[in-house]
């Protein structure tokens, strides 16, 4: 795996352990940030060892407190847009990874690191965690893919007063709303992502990537459509082994050993 100075990269026990390397910069989003990430995850699709990936950053401050605002402040409108193409490329590709990703937020979360975490598969924050999305208090917008998931995942209403006021919200309340799935104490974030993950991994897998695609998919798509898609998949499950051996052990009240076919 991919061993760089502002993105860490190793695996353990088929778990991917990426790690946003810009502690004094709170681990910022630049273009080396994005572009090292991209290229992880390029690894990572196609590297049938690993199942599942977990995104932290580095130190005990932040997971990342956005885009670079020095890059920002400097960069020409061609240059911020740049930035931020490339933002979105990263982010729908955590998204369409096919493996399950666990944003692991360890402290801010803001604007573009907020967004990364967004496009994760399920989110786990520490008890002194803050999220939002402050771009409007610069006279920026939430261009990293925020204005899209920010409100598919907590709702039209609530994303619109936090992306229009810019107010970051704590632990607490991103679990009340649903933005995290899981709150814990800082010394047991990653045990309790790898908990998760392997929890995840025990099920039938092509039944897990279907679940996720269709959930992924559906997304854009009506609800007729969408439903219609879940009964596709449905379907394609049943012609696996792994939908045979888990109806049979159902029914014979065993415990069912997956094969991932």
């Amino acid at each position: 795996m991919l061993n760089n100075n502002v993105v860490l990269c190793t695996e353990e026990n088929g778990i991917a352990r990426i790690t946003l390397n810009r502690p004094e910069a709170l681990n910022a989003l630049n273009r080396d940030v994005l572009e090292q990430l991209s290229s992880i995850l390029d690894r990572i699709k196609t590297d049938s060892s690993v199942k599942a990936a977990i995104i932290i950053g580095a130190g005990e401050r932040a997971f990342s407190a956005g885009a670079d605002i020095q890059f920002l402040n400097k960069a020409t409108p061609l240059e911020v847009r740049d930035l931020a193409q490339l933002a979105v490329t990263v982010t729908n590709k955590i998204e369409s990874l096919g493996k399950v990703v666990v944003a692991a937020i360890n402290g801010l979360a803001l604007g573009g690191g907020l967004e990364l975490a967004e496009s994760c598969t399920l989110r786990i924050c520490v008890n002194y965690a803050r999220l939002g999305h402050p771009e409007v208090r610069i006279g920026a917008v939430a261009g990293f893919g925020g204005t899209t998931r920010f409100p598919r995942l907590i709702g039209k209403g609530r994303a619109a007063e936090l992306l229009l006021t810019g107010n970051a919200i704590g632990a607490d309340e991103a679990y009340r709303i649903g933005l995290v799935n899981r709150i814990v104490e800082p010394d047991k974030l990653l045990s309790e992502a790898e908990t998760l993950i392997q929890e995840i991994l025990s099920q039938a897998p092509i039944a897990v990537k279907m679940t996720w695609e269709a959930i992924h998919r559906g997304e854009n798509l009506t609800l007729e459509e969408s439903a219609l898609l879940g009964a596709d998949y449905f379907g394609l499950a049943a012609s696996t082994e792994d939908f045979r051996e888990g109806t049979k052990s159902f029914l014979e009240k065993t415990q069912p050993s997956f094969k991932g076919r």
